[in-house]
């Protein structure tokens, strides 16, 4: 997910960090990230919380 890894770069922020501040875990948050996994529904939730001018179309 090239548009997640450039928005947390954009922040300044190593993926244990966006994890963090998401809610997640980090090994969930890189598999997201790495495109390995898609984000689940809750993952999204968090994301929008805690990003809420971020839009969440980089999910799809």
């Amino acid at each position: 997910m090239k548009d997640l890894i450039d928005f947390r770069i954009s922040l300044k922020l190593t993926q244990r960090e966006m994890a963090n501040e998401i809610g997640v875990s980090k090994s969930y948050y890189q598999k997201v990230e790495g495109s390995f996994k898609k984000p689940g529904r809750g993952f999204i939730e968090k994301f929008k919380e805690t990003f809420p001018n971020k839009d969440i179309g980089i999910f799809f």
